[in-house]
């Protein structure tokens, strides 16, 4: 199995969400020992911002575009062509501000790519690109948002990421979120993170134990 594992968080040793995605990789190597990594540290390595030339390049059929607008897709580019090549996909994020921090808010404008992470048919349909791929996403939140807690409907994480991922063909992600961390005591953040990784073992263990067989039929 080849993996794209994308990490956004600005935080580093403190991370949470960096550490679940860390665990998650190392418990699907036990279960698939070929497991091949491709890593990508949105922290570390800034995108670069999407400018109206980016904009307008995207718009303009490829054999007309520019040296200059083939250089601003250059790195969209080479991004599309790696979420493409995987067989399944790992993004970890905390939550920012109710939804998805920034460097990953960038991550998506960069690769929701018409002609490549998805196509526009005849007949007036798009259809995305990424559907035989398994997707999973981490998060981090601060306060609980799950179903019932007072916060809960200030969740627009996960139907941003549900609509950003589905428009490209990602059907049914899984979702692992780890909550409360920040706003919470100590025995509620120990409880939140040992919920994440008993979580993300036994889906660790079912993305290994199906094997590559399975990868074109997404379950989530």
């Amino acid at each position: 199995m080849k993996l794209l594992h994308v990490d956004s968080s600005p935080k580093s040793a403190h991370s949470g969400s960096r550490a679940l995605s860390r665990f998650f990789v190392d418990q699907l190597r036990t279960h698939d020992p070929s497991l091949s990594v491709d890593y990508l540290d949105l922290a570390a390595e800034a995108l670069p911002p999407i400018t109206g030339l980016f904009a307008s390049a995207t718009y303009t059929p490829t054999d007309d575009r520019t040296r200059e607008m083939r250089e601003t897709l250059a790195v969209s580019d080479a991004l599309c062509a790696r979420l493409l090549g995987a067989d399944a996909l790992l993004f970890a994020m905390p939550m920012h501000n109710w939804t998805m921090p920034a460097a990953f808010k960038l991550f998506v404008d960069t690769i929701v790519r018409g002609g490549l992470t998805y196509v526009a048919t005849d007949d007036g349909r798009y259809v995305g690109r990424l559907g035989d791929k398994r997707v999973l996403f981490i998060t981090t939140r601060g306060v609980d948002l799950r179903a019932g807690t007072p916060f809960s409907a200030m969740d627009a994480l996960t139907p941003a990421l549900r609509a950003a991922f589905g428009f490209i063909g990602v059907a049914d992600p899984a979702f692992v979120d780890a909550q409360p961390l920040q706003f919470a005591h100590e025995v509620e953040r120990a409880a939140a993170m040992r919920r994440a990784r008993e979580e993300l073992a036994a889906l660790a263990k079912y993305w290994g134990c199906t094997g590559s067989a399975a990868i074109l039929s997404q379950t989530g």
